[in-house]
């Protein structure tokens, strides 16, 4: 696919973007991605605000093009910060739009859609009306998936998820936290049960309507998790509530950006990365070896060498921390 948008795009600059915009929704809906990812993609395509409306279903979605979800404006332009969404406004009808079923998805802009607006709007109404249909009600008892989508979506009205938790045993008095996958996968579990084995981010534990809080807590939590190897050490598995302040970097807008994670990214050798997460994550450089299994002297001419790639001294606590940062920016560059 990427092949033939770059093909296209020497012919044809539309014919190429919408190519990429197929991929990215038919993507979209492999991951079993939710609503507010289908129109938050809508809207960072079309650059403009994306909105889904189903009435019938109490579904009310707005997305501004920085991806951020925001209140629909109600009459007047005023705006309403609670959930009340049956008075919200179910946009104008001269905006663009394509029907997803008995939801409508617009852009927020005036005139006819375009090429590449019209193949937003067709792919994401395509994508939104899958999983309306998964989830409100229609999807069987045996679609787990479905069910642990609707109990995370925070626009799902109550009663929806409350029924959605008592199918996957869960009753409403009850606590389960979220688990989100490297990958996208979304898990549900009870709050006293162990997480299964494998490279995850898990929320807190919360009551049944909390979950949608636990879920978002979770795909933070998954951004900061490593496959534990020598190009990607760290931990498979990080809990929301062990980050604290640390869960602020996920606000830096490129971390890939940031010159010190560029200077790991552009090292090119092949001991310096799993040195440095040992060094910062040990309380001494003895410790550091034994975790890397390596003669204490060994690793003290490791340290000096990655010292000298780096730039910064690995032998005072403002270095310490300053590399460690630039590991856990580093991956959450790696996990978007």
């Amino acid at each position: 696919m990427k092949d033939l948008a770059v093909r296209l795009a020497a012919l044809d600059a539309d014919a190429s973007a919408a190519v990429q915009v197929i991929a990215y929704f038919d993507g979209l809906v492999e991951a079993g991605a939710g609503l507010q990812s289908i129109v938050r993609g809508a809207a960072v395509l079309a650059g403009c605000p994306a909105r889904l409306d189903d009435t019938a279903r109490r579904v009310h979605i707005r997305m501004l093009p920085d991806g951020i979800a925001a209140p629909a404006p109600l009459a007047g332009g005023e705006h309403r910060a609670d959930d009340k969404d049956t008075e919200r406004r179910a946009g104008d009808e001269r905006w663009p739009g394509a029907a997803a079923g008995t939801a409508v998805l617009r852009l927020e802009r005036s005139g006819a859609a375009g090429p590449v607006d019209a193949m937003v709007l067709e792919r994401a109404a395509a994508a939104a009306r899958a999983v309306l249909d998964r989830t409100r009600g229609r999807a069987p008892a045996a679609d787990q998936p479905a069910m642990v989508e609707l109990l995370v979506d925070a626009s799902a009205p109550a009663d929806a998820r409350l029924r959605a938790g008592r199918l996957l045993g869960l009753a409403a008095d009850t606590t389960a936290y979220a688990m989100v996958r490297h990958g996208g996968e979304i898990r549900v579990l009870s709050g006293d049960a162990d997480p299964p084995y494998g490279r995850a981010g898990i929320g807190p534990a919360v009551p049944v309507l909390d979950l949608p809080v636990s879920h978002d807590a979770a795909r933070i939590a998954v951004r900061f998790t490593a496959a534990g190897t020598d190009d990607d050490p760290g931990e498979p598995i990080i809990r929301y509530g062990e980050l604290g302040a640390l869960a602020m970097l996920t606000h830096v807008p490129e971390p890939g950006a940031v010159p010190d994670v560029r200077v790991l990214e552009q090292a090119g050798t092949p001991w310096l990365l799993p040195t440095l997460h040992a060094v910062t994550t040990t309380a001494s450089l003895r410790a550091a070896a034994t975790h890397l299994r390596l003669h204490h002297s060994t690793l003290q001419d490791r340290v000096a060498q990655a010292e000298h790639l780096l730039g910064w001294s690995l032998h005072d606590q403002a270095g310490l921390l300053r590399t460690h940062l630039a590991l856990i920016l580093r991956r959450l560059h790696r996990n978007p």
